[in-house]
């Protein structure tokens, strides 16, 4: 399939797991991409296995402004231009009951999850979308859609992204799309502690009986920034193996 050819994309938190992910899918379906993430060795391996030719990195944190301000300056330069941001980036430092959790690490979970994929989507939109159109891909959670007790926070956070998606959906319409992923359980480092162990008991609460994998969320990210979602903006799909089915 070619149906993004012609297209550049930013992930980020894309070194491995669900970002990964999307980047191959949308290498796959003719996009060049460029990756972020804090750890250049990780990105360094992820290019080379994308090829040079459809992928570059900028190593730094999501939330820091020059981060972002080096990356989206990296995809205009070395593909020429920008039309796709995902914001894949979370973090969750904690597990517990957020009765207890400590304040400022709550703050980051904001900082990150939520703030700094505004930022993007402000940076992206000044730099490129509100000339050239575009869409806009924010990866949340079925956590942010009901309760997860032992991951509130993180949860919370997911919630207010999804929000954000929908307002954003209206301020840039007609000529950039905003649209939201919130996968249930899927197979990576990052969500590890909800089902090592216990990996066939936790999908035993799944219609479809198994846990997702990057690729199940990928697909549905590539349909969302391609023009078959020409008529979609503002919604959160949930990619969730049937789990959220009443």
């Amino acid at each position: 399939m070619n149906r993004l050819a012609g297209k550049v994309a930013i992930v980020t938190g894309a070194r491995r797991g669900i970002g990964l992910g999307i980047a191959e899918r949308l290498v796959a379906d003719g996009a060049k991409v460029v990756l972020t993430a804090r750890k250049p060795e990780a990105l360094e391996q992820a290019v080379a296995h994308l090829g040079a030719d459809n992928a570059a990195f900028v190593a730094g944190a999501s939330d820091d402004a020059a981060h972002q301000d080096e990356t989206i300056a990296t995809a205009i330069s070395r593909f020429g231009g920008l039309d796709f941001l995902v914001n894949n980036t979370g973090i969750n430092p904690t597990y517990g009951r957020m009765i207890e959790m400590d304040l400022e690490p709550a703050r980051k979970i904001f900082e990150v999850n939520v703030l700094a994929a505004l930022s993007w989507t402000q940076k992206a939109y000044a730099a490129s979308l509100r000339d050239n159109g575009g869409a806009v891909v924010n990866v949340a959670s079925v956590a942010g859609v009901k309760p997860a007790p032992m991951i509130g926070m993180y949860g919370a956070s997911k919630s207010a992204l999804i929000h954000v998606t929908e307002e954003l959906a209206l301020e840039l319409a007609p000529t950039i799309r905003v649209n939201a992923v919130a996968p249930a359980v899927v197979k990576t480092k990052f969500a590890s502690a909800l089902f090592e162990g216990r990996e066939a008991e936790v999908a035993e609460a799944y219609p479809l009986k198994r846990l997702g994998e990057p690729k199940d969320i990928a697909s549905v990210v590539a349909f969302l920034l391609s023009d078959d979602a020409a008529w979609i903006t503002g919604k959160c799909l949930e990619v969730d193996g049937g789990l959220m089915l009443p």
